[in-house]
Parts: structure tokens; sequence; C-alpha cells
């Protein structure tokens, strides 16, 4: 122990014995606690007589400051054990707690089983915190609250303010779960662990140290239930409790009292009684509940009304802790942290060069019937993302910015489109030159939730058209095909693109020019459905709060004749992703193909033909019928269940 430590803990021992401390504790050592058990400590007297020693003379007597400190750390705020959901220990409690604590402890008992391990899967730790059940979607699944340094050692923020859970050495991913037992004595049990599906919010470094995660409900047997939350903060000197698992953490404790303290039983459930201490200005909520680092995420409950009044997230063992108090949490879920957290769309802008809806007069969009004889609609989109509404829009079509040809379902929180669908008439297309067109705002939409030519102004980044220019140009005159193709000049039409997109040039902007001349088709008619996939890995475009993505999905119909069928066109549906590997590596992540993963290459930017089910997974989109019209779903050694994607490393290896 260094001479600080050895002063430090005289100074504490000094002041406790000022305050009549060492007094109250003589009289609950009479009784015999079981926390002195835990500590070695099963002789009353000699103990008595350590606090009957003046702090500067226990060296002498054969006992250390640190020793002492560690018995009235330990009575006056016992880490109290938790066997079976019941406390051990509560009728045991020092003269700090007034008659009738036990009472009140054994009235929240009830609420133990909802309190969790937050464990770490594929991660060399096992485990970072402790998290417990906040809320109840209207679905029926369970929101669990922890702190952002518990979910941040597996999961980062995205763009969105959610997370998404990063990958480890040999690229596989890790994972999370809360297990609601973990308590002294128990024999594992796996179903009272429950796989946690994703961090809904991870606050960003600013912010109340505050994650959120969902989990299914688990079934009958488990008892877990969102714990009920007060409606005010707590007030200065309120008795509370916190429930949570102490772990060793010797980086921010002297180790040699935390040892003598917890004589090494560590990482099960405890539940720790104290006193809110509220700071002078009343910005932080304190408390003086004993804690260490596992302790990270545990609620602050108060022991008179049985409601949480904070989310313990830091703390020093013996000398004082804060948390996160209930009325930020609560503003939190009002604000829709459960999982539709958006960006704001950003400050005011100078006045944007771009075109009003008038200009989009007589612009029909995409149309559903255009294959005459099978009607294809558009997606709905996953609801991760918000769609933004035009001011021109229709009852009939909410989302839709119609232009000609084509139309586009656009996210104001990315600042860019979610969605072009494109119809495409072989038979009329006309030759237009992409000429000196200026790239112009769609003033639909509002201004600040579109990119500029400011934004793209890095040497790297592209504005890459979604709706390819020259496939547009067609109609019946070369005034429509002119239209067609200017419309695509609005930056509701562009996502930023880094320059390795453009490597896979050939095999990415021919597909649809591939697949028109290599099957009949009804016309020559087609629809294409294009647009970015969104995982959270997507890296910001400088301080514009867009993410520039990462991975592009293309989704080619049309009616097909069968010739197996004497010429009856079938409606067909291919799909296609270009990516550097990371759908692809999820799929085989997400279906254990272990080996497969850990010798993934990441690399340049490839085309794959996937599945138009595995292509609703990885974006959570519903492309509706059209999983039912794709051949690679048909093709010969598929499984059930099982991900197939082809590598296209020339346009010949797609299959029709």
């Amino acid at each position: 122990m260094t001479d600080r430590a050895f002063t430090e803990s005289l100074n504490r021992l000094e002041g406790l014995r000022a305050n009549w401390d060492f007094d109250k504790l003589k009289q609950v050592i009479d009784d015999g606690p079981p926390i002195l058990k835990e500590l070695g400590l099963a002789d009353a007297a000699a103990t008595k007589q350590m606090l009957d020693s003046e702090p500067g003379q226990l060296e002498a007597a054969g006992h250390s400051p640190v020793q002492l400190e560690a018995i009235v750390r330990a009575v006056g705020r016992p880490p109290l054990l938790v066997r079976n959901g019941q406390v051990e220990g509560k009728t045991q409690l020092g003269a700090d707690f007034a008659q009738g604590t036990d009472i009140k402890i054994t009235n929240i008992e009830p609420l133990i089983p909802s309190v969790g391990r937050i464990e770490f899967r594929n991660h060399d730790m096992t485990w970072g915190g402790t998290g417990w059940v906040i809320d109840e979607e209207d679905d029926g699944s369970l929101l669990v609250i922890t702190n952002r340094h518990v979910a941040k050692l597996v999961a980062r923020r995205t763009f969105l303010g959610d997370g998404v859970f990063m990958f480890g050495p040999g690229n596989i991913q890790y994972g999370a779960a809360i297990d609601f037992l973990e308590e002294v004595e128990t024999s594992e049990d796996d179903s009272r662990t429950v796989r946690i599906q994703k961090f809904t919010y991870i606050a960003d470094d600013i912010s109340a140290d505050v994650a959120l995660a969902r989990i299914d409900k688990p079934g009958d047997g488990l008892a877990v239930t969102p714990l009920p939350r007060a409606e005010a903060d707590a007030e200065n000197g309120e008795m509370i409790a916190v429930i949570g698992y102490p772990a060793s953490d010797g980086s921010r404790n002297d180790r040699t009292q935390m040892e003598r303290y917890f004589q090494g039983l560590y990482d099960v459930k405890r539940f720790a009684p104290g006193f809110v201490q509220v700071a002078d200005d009343a910005s932080r909520l304190g408390h003086d509940a004993t804690t260490l680092g596992g302790n990270s995420g545990s609620p602050v409950i108060s022991l008179d009304s049985g409601n949480v009044v904070g989310l313990h997230f830091a703390g020093r063992f013996g000398i004082g802790n804060s948390a996160v108090r209930v009325s930020t949490l609560t503003g939190l879920l009002d604000d829709g942290a459960a999982g539709d957290v958006h960006p704001s769309a950003g400050g005011p802008t100078e006045a944007p060069e771009g075109h009003e809806a008038d200009h989009f007069a007589g612009r029909e969009g995409y149309d559903a019937e255009f294959l005459q004889v099978v009607p294809v609609p558009l997606p709905k989109l996953s609801d991760r993302i918000p769609l933004t509404a035009p001011s021109d829009a229709t009852p009939e079509r909410p989302f839709e910015l119609r232009y000609q040809h084509f139309s586009v379902l656009y996210g104001g929180a990315v600042k860019g489109p979610l969605l072009t669908a494109l119809n495409v008439d072989g038979e009329q297309t006309k030759r237009v030159k992409r000429g000196s067109t200026r790239w112009r705002k769609d003033l639909r939409i509002p201004a600040e939730q579109q990119l500029d030519k400011a934004a793209y102004g890095h040497a790297d980044i592209d504005r890459g058209h979604l709706v390819r220019r020259a496939i547009t140009n067609w109609g019946e005159t070369h005034e429509t095909a002119k239209r067609a193709n200017k419309d695509t000049f609005h930056y509701t039409v562009a996502s930023p693109q880094h320059q390795g997109f453009n490597q896979n040039h050939q095999t990415w902007l021919g597909l649809e020019d591939y697949i028109m001349d290599n099957v009949r088709t009804h016309g020559f008619r087609a629809n294409v459905f294009t647009g970015p996939i969104f995982t959270g890995h997507e890296p910001p475009l400088g301080d514009t709060g867009a993410p520039v993505p990462l991975e592009y999905f293309k989704l080619v119909t049309m009616l097909a004749e069968a010739p197996e069928e004497d010429g009856i066109l079938r409606l067909h549906a291919t799909a296609y992703v270009l990516s550097q590997g990371q759908l692809i590596h999820g799929m085989l992540s997400d279906r254990g193909h272990v080996e497969a993963v850990e010798g993934f290459a990441f690399g340049e930017y490839k085309t794959f033909q996937v599945r138009i089910s595995d292509l609703e997974a990885a974006t959570g989109h519903d492309f509706g019928q059209l999983r039912d019209f794709d051949p690679l779903a048909r093709a010969d050694g598929t499984e059930a269940g099982e991900a197939l994607a082809v590598t296209i490393w020339d346009l010949e290896n797609i299959r029709l």
C-alpha cells in the first residue's frame, strides 16, 4: 500500500470515528451480520477491538487501516448477496438504516428478477455490466437499459443513434445477452438468459451514459417485467438500493481494500443499500451504496416508493457514485430512444437553387402496371429510417417523389434516397447527350434535408446516380426522353459514393442492358428498384450528418417467356448487391458458417447476385410476391434457409 493511500485511509477513518460511526457499528457487530462471515471475521470481539483502537495505532496492534476501513464499509453499506431472489442479511443492517428497512427490502424483492448481467458473445470479455428491463414494446418485446460504455464494448453507435454489433478478430461478429440469474452458488440456467436482438439506442459521447437494447419477452417461467419508474427525481437523503453485479475493478480501486471487502466473491447479483446524495446544484444524482465496475447499468431504486430513481454509471469504491436521473431516462423514452431516434435535419442554409413543385407538374412517376400483365408495386421499406413526404404527395402515393419514368422514396434523416423505382421501355430508347446539366435541389423536400455541391466537395466522393441516366432516356418523343434525363440531375436522386465504387462500373451498370438483351421479355419492358443498404457501419460524409453507403442493391423485374410452358409469360425477378463483402459476410455469419466467415476477405467492390429473400433480411424491406419469382431461389442445391450468393465476375455469370 502506498504512503498516499495509507494516509487517505487514516484520514477517512478519523472522520468516521469523529462522527460516532464506530459506536453504531459495534451494535451491528453484536448481531453477527452475514457480511462479517463473508469477510472472514467470525470473531466479533476481535473486530470490536479493532474499532476501539486509534486509527494511527492499528499497525502496532497487528491490524492495518485498510482492513478496518473494509470492515467499516462492509457493515455500514453492505453489498448484500442475493440468493433465490431474496436478499440475505437484510435484518442485520447498520444503525444508519431505520427500523423496518428489512420490510421495505422484502417489498421490492419481486423486482430483483428483472435485473440481469450483460454478457457478451465472441468477445474476450465474458460480460461487461448490469442491465434491467425498463419498458415493454407494443409488439410484446422488452427494452433493457444499461450504460453506453457497456454497450460500446461490443457495438458502435450509428448515424441514426442506434447500435450495430462490431466484428472482432477473425471477422466474427460480437453479440450480447442478458442473464437474469447469476446469483451466488447457483448452477447455470440457459432459460434465464435472453439474447439481445439489437441496441436500439446508444447515446453519443456528450449525452447521458445510456444505452437501450431490445429482447424477446421470455416465457412464462421467467417473471421479468419493466421496473416501475419514479415520476419525480430523488431527493437528498432518500434511502435507495443498487441491484447489480460488482466485478473486480482494480484499475479504479485499491485492490487490497477491494479484496478484503469482497473476499474474491465477485460477478454475482448483490443488493447494496445506501442513500441519495444530490449535489448542491441538483445537476447530478449521487449515492453512497457500495458498487464496483460491474455495477455499470444498475438500477437505483427508492426503498420508500419501490420505484427506480436512477441508472448507476460511475463511482469509486467507498467514496461516491453517480447515476443518470430518472427524469432523463423518461425523457429519452418519450423522445423515441426505443428505436426511433434520428439526427436533426441541421441548421439554416442559404437559399437553395432548385425546382419547386410546379416544375414537376404532370410527372406520373413509377408505374406499377408497367409490365401490363402483372402489377409490380413499390416495396414496403423498413421503418428504421423514416420516409420524408414531398409537398405534392397524394393520399394514394404519400411518399413518392414523382419524376419522368421513375419515383424516389427519400429519407431526410440520411439526406438521400432510400429507393428509386424505374420503368424501362427498351423499344422506345432515345439517344440523349448528357450535356452540361446542372445538379439542383428538389424543393418538394426541405432543402436542409438534401446534400449540395459543397457536400460533394471531397475528391474521393462522387454524386452517384441511383437512377441510371442513360436508361431513363426513352419515350414516344425526344422531349419526353430529355425530360427524364434532366430529372436525374436532382440531389434527391443521388447518393454519395466513394470513387472505389466505380471500379465495378461495367458489371453493375450493365445489368439492365444484359438482362434485357438475354431474356425474351414482353415488349422489352422492365422495372428496376435500386437503393443503398444501411447497416450502421457507414462512415459519415464530413459534417453533413449524412452517411456514405458502402453497399447498394438492384432488383430487376420483367415478364419472361417460359419455354417449357409454350411461351407463357411469367414474372421474373432477380436481385443484385454491389458490395465489398459486408452483406455476404453477414449472411454467412447469421447462419453460423464459421469457417467461411473467419477466412472472409473484404476487398474491392464486387457484384453479387443474391436471393430476394436474403436481400429482404438484410435491408428489412418487403418485396412482396417478387421473392416467389426468383430463379436463384429455385437453383438446384439450395437448402431451405441457406444464403446463396453468386459472385458476378462477368455478366454471363448471372443466373436467369
